[in-house]
């Protein structure tokens, strides 16, 4: 059977001659339609650095697939920026692209017929909604990673944008002046890439890498540095191999490819919002996953990367120290690892580690040795109690108390939390509940770096809680409690809540209480009236219908 059987379908035999004449006018000849043909999904934009860079990598990927016998086609996908609509409705529509990222790619390939795809992408909701097109699907597919941006410098200090961000509360608090903030702001992002840190998007490249979906140590390049263009055009060399084989992304795409994914998360302290995308990856790729899957892998795992936002290092510096090839191997020798799994390449795990060092370098301090690791367990906690039935996510890496009980300051908004906060009206020992945020409610489950960073800036990251059922940034860190669930708009316990309750956080025993009792908690559910729809039209509305809860994966389909 021809490797290029989807293609052929609308290329050969009489009735489909006006198919080949449009085709013709593209650039195809009369031997071109015997090939393979594969699309390339190309995320370019100059609407974020993260993105800036990816018409150039499509190019190569382009250029690189003529010249192994296939025949590419390039179409565009959209990018939002997580960073410029941080902190405004327009973070709303953040998760949202991830469904429409995804739409768009099963959309084109589907309807032309491709043999396999290519998808380039930079901005966090890249990566996951190409993965979900990618396993809908389940055609032959490579995932290229536009590369991180390399670190700002300012007083010999590794700038990220969560610096930024962290000013601004910085100077909220007086401890900053406006010349210092504008200097932070000015030397923060250097050029092309996704943001720098351990973020959500080097978070979902890292772990594609360990999936097999990527080519090994691809999730670690910068943006500008000559290999990433390298990179694309060997990953296009890569799939076209796939397509002759036929290798599936559900064939890598498995539950113990998924544990590989989370337990590299795990161990270089990856973003919260990687829980939400695998719970949506599994599901399109019809994998048993739940949110409790979890916390079983990080009671197992150990952090042995220190980077960013909690830690001191960069991305970069996890490239130069050995990339996640490196981590793989420790994970791997350590039994941590399921080196059976096959990749895009057609080796397993285990013949794609097999030159790796069992440790890595001793000059090195980003990745620990193995008895000294930065944390023994993993850094992603699911908490589960009368405030989250179904289960809510707390990064409680970098934290000194991973215990509070304190007084409820309610907020029916990001906005007006942000006001309180910038006001200096939260003090010590407060649990800050951010509500009817959640995928619905919002909607679109906007991201709370703007409040979780002026608390940081403020010096209040250890001493404040902070609950949501919105969703935080890869860069957080801090006592944060997000993707409550089940969510205030459908009358979650999070709705009932009123201000100064006692809340109860306790990541040690994975717990997120309202100390309140039943009787009490029953008259406010009886009396609790569901809000209006913020959104009656467009997209938004039609996402808030569709939405299913963030213990799902906030899933559309």
């Amino acid at each position: 059977m021809p490797d290029n059987k989807r293609s052929q379908a609308i290329t050969q035999g009489v009735q489909h001659a006006p198919s080949r004449a449009m085709l013709r006018a593209v650039g195809f000849t009369d031997g071109d339609f015997d090939k393979p043909i594969v699309g390339v999904a190309n995320g370019y934009s100059t609407i974020t650095p993260c993105n800036k860079g990816l018409n150039d990598l499509s190019i190569k990927a382009e250029a690189a697939l003529r010249k192994v016998g296939a025949m590419p086609q390039m179409f565009g996908t959209i990018t939002v920026s997580d960073g410029i609509s941080m902190g405004t409705e327009g973070m709303k529509y953040s998760l949202v692209s991830r469904e429409v990222i995804a739409d768009s790619i099963e959309t084109c390939v589907q309807a032309e017929s491709m043999d396999g795809v290519i998808a380039i992408g930079g901005c966090d909701k890249n990566m996951p909604g190409a993965m979900i097109a990618i396993a809908r699907m389940n055609v032959p597919a490579i995932f290229v990673y536009g590369g991180t941006i390399k670190p700002g410098h300012y007083k010999n200090q590794d700038l990220t944008i969560v610096s930024v961000f962290e000013a601004v509360g910085q100077h909220s608090a007086h401890k900053i002046d406006d010349n210092e903030l504008l200097q932070i702001e000015r030397h923060a992002c250097p050029g092309a890439g996704s943001c720098g840190g351990m973020f959500t998007a080097n978070t979902m490249s890292s772990a594609f890498e360990a999936m097999g979906m990527s080519l090994p140590y691809s999730s670690t390049m910068s943006a500008e540095d000559a290999e990433k263009l390298a990179s694309a055009a060997q990953s296009a060399e890569v799939l076209v191999n796939a397509i002759k084989q036929q290798i599936l992304p559900r064939d890598i795409i498995t539950r113990k490819s998924i544990e590989n994914a989370v337990a590299v998360i795990m161990a270089v302290g990856g973003s919260t919002n990687a829980i939400l995308h695998f719970l949506a990856i599994a599901h399109a790729a019809e994998v048993e996953w739940s949110i409790d899957d979890f916390e079983r892998m990080r009671a197992k795992v150990p952090v042995i990367c220190d980077l960013k936002p909690s830690g001191r290092y960069v991305t970069a510096d996890l490239h130069q120290a050995g990339g996640i090839p490196q981590v793989m191997k420790m994970l791997l020798v350590h039994g941590l690892l399921h080196g059976d799994c096959i990749t895009i390449s057609g080796q397993t795990v285990a013949e794609v580690l097999k030159d790796i060092p069992d440790n890595p370098r001793a000059d090195q301090q980003i990745i620990r040795q193995w008895n000294n690791p930065l944390y023994a367990q993993g850094h992603l906690a699911i908490l589960k109690g009368n405030l989250s039935t179904e289960g809510c996510v707390a990064k409680i890496s970098g934290i000194k108390n991973p215990k509070i009980t304190g007084p409820a300051r309610v907020f029916e908004s990001e906005e007006t939390c942000m006001a309180a906060i910038l006001a200096r009206k939260i003090q010590p020992g407060d649990v800050v509940v951010i509500r009817y945020e959640g995928p619905k409610g919002g909607p679109g489950m906007r991201e709370m770096l703007s409040p979780t960073a002026a608390l940081i800036g403020e010096g209040l990251g250890d001493s404040v809680g902070l609950i949501t059922d919105g969703r935080f940034s890869g860069g957080t860190y801090g006592m944060v409690v997000g993707h409550v669930a089940p969510e205030a708009y459908v009358g979650g316990t999070i709705a009932l809540v009123q201000e100064g309750d006692s809340i109860t956080i306790d990541a040690e025993q994975r717990l997120l209480q309202l100390n309140v009792s039943d009787d009490e908690l029953a008259k406010r559910r009886a009396a609790w009236q569901p809000p209006q729809p913020r959104y009656n039209r467009g997209v938004l509305a039609k996402y808030a219908k569709l939405v299913s809860s963030a213990s799902k994966g906030a899933i559309t389909d």
